[in-house]
C-alpha cells in the first residue's frame, strides 16, 4: 500500500505544480500563452501514444511469435495474464542478445510482453516465469501511461523556460524571472518522474510475486540480468539505449550493480537462492553518497535495495 501511496502523492504533487504554473502564467504573462504549450505538449503525447508502440517494434526489432513458435513462452504469458485478470498480451521476441524483457501497449487490451533472445538463453524456466509476472505487473497496474502522463509536464515547463528566458518582451525583467522558475520546475518534476518511474519497478516486482513467483527467483533472474548486461559488448548495449526505461533492470549501470550483488551470491553459483535472500533481509543497506546521487538521475532503483525490498516479500 505504501507504494501505491507514493504513486498518487507524486501524481497529486506534480498536477499541483501545474495548477501553480497557471495562476503563476495567468498573473504575468496571459494565460493564452500556456494554453499554446499546453496544446503544443498535448499534440506531441497523442503523437506518442499512437506511435510509440510502432517506435519500439522498430527500435527492438521485434517479431510477434505465435503459440506454435514458442508454445513455453506463450504458456508462461498466459498463466501470468490469467491471474492478473488482464488480457493475454501479445507476445514477441527480439533476436537482441542483450538479455532483457519488457512490457509496452496503449492499454490492457492492447498490452505486449517481448523477451529477448538473450534473456530466453540465460535463465531458467520459473525465472524466466518471474520476469514475465514483472511485466504483466507493469500491463496490469498501467503504470506506462502513468509515467508518460507525468512526463508531459517537464515538457512544458522546459518549453516555457526556453520561451520567457528569450521572448524580448519588454517586462524582460518577469519573463526572465518566469523563465527561470519554470526552468527550476522542470529539473524538480523530471527528478519526480524518474521518481516515480523507480516507484513502479519495486511495484512490479511486488506484482510478480503476488502472481505466484518465489521473491528468490525473480532476484536471482535480476542477478543474472545484471551480469548478462554488464559483460555486453558496447554494440548491444547502444543498440538498446532508447528502451532502457522499458526493460527489467538497466544495462547502463550493470557494471556498478554487479560488484554490489556479487558479495549476495556466497556459493558463486551464478543465482541468489532463497537462503541467500533471506540472509540479505537482516542485513542494513547503506549506500554511499554517490550511489545515491546517481540514483536520482536513473529510472531504475538501485539494484541491491531493489532485492533487499524483495527479500522483505519472502515467507
Amino acid at each position: 500500500m505504501w507504494l501505491q501511496a507514493r504513486m498518487y502523492f507524486l501524481i497529486a504533487l506534480m498536477f499541483a505544480i501545474v495548477y501553480a504554473m497557471v495562476i503563476v502564467i495567468a498573473r504575468y504573462a496571459g494565460v493564452t500563452n500556456f494554453y499554446v504549450y499546453a496544446v503544443i505538449a498535448s499534440v506531441m503525447l497523442i503523437i506518442q501514444y499512437l506511435i510509440g508502440p510502432k517506435i519500439i517494434e522498430w527500435t527492438m526489432k521485434i517479431k510477434y511469435v505465435s503459440q506454435s513458435e514458442a508454445p513455453e513462452l506463450h504458456s508462461m504469458v498466459t498463466e501470468m495474464a490469467e491471474k492478473a485478470g488482464i488480457p493475454k498480451p501479445r507476445v514477441a521476441i527480439s533476436e537482441m542478445g542483450l538479455p532483457n524483457a519488457f512490457a509496452f501497449g496503449r492499454t490492457k487490451k492492447d498490452g505486449r510482453v517481448c523477451v529477448t533472445r538473450g534473456i530466453m538463453n540465460l535463465l531458467t524456466k520459473k525465472e524466466l516465469k518471474a520476469v514475465i509476472g514483472h511485466e504483466i505487473s507493469h500491463l496490469k497496474n498501467r503504470d506506462v501511461a502513468v509515467i508518460t502522463l507525468l512526463s508531459v509536464i517537464p515538457m512544458i515547463c522546459w518549453h516555457l523556460a526556453w520561451s520567457f528566458m528569450f521572448s524580448g518582451r519588454r517586462d524582460r525583467g518577469n519573463a526572465a524571472l518566469i523563465g527561470i522558475a519554470a526552468f527550476v520546475l522542470y529539473f524538480v518534476t523530471n527528478l519526480l518522474v524518474l521518481y516515480g518511474s523507480r516507484i513502479r519497478e519495486y511495484y512490479a516486482d511486488k506484482g510478480a510475486v503476488e502472481l505466484g513467483n518465489e521473491p528468490h527467483e525473480l532476484a536471482s533472474a535480476l542477478y543474472k540480468l545484471v551480469y548478462g548486461s554488464a559483460t555486453a559488448s558496447k554494440a548491444e548495449l547502444k543498440a538498446a539505449e532508447g528502451c532502457r526505461a522499458f526493460f527489467a533492470n538497466d544495462p547502463a549501470h550493470a557494471g556498478t550493480d554487479i560488484k554490489e550483488l556479487k558479495a549476495l551470491d556466497k556459493d558463486m553459483s551464478g543465482t541468489l537462492d532463497k537462503y541467500e535472500l533471506a540472509e540479505l533481509k537482516h542485513r542494513d543497506i547503506k549506500l554511499g553518497t554517490g550511489d545515491k546521487v546517481m540514483e536520482l538521475f536513473t529510472t531504475h532503483p538501485n539494484m541491491l535495495k531493489r532485492i533487499k525490498h524483495l527479500s522483505h516479500l519472502q515467507n
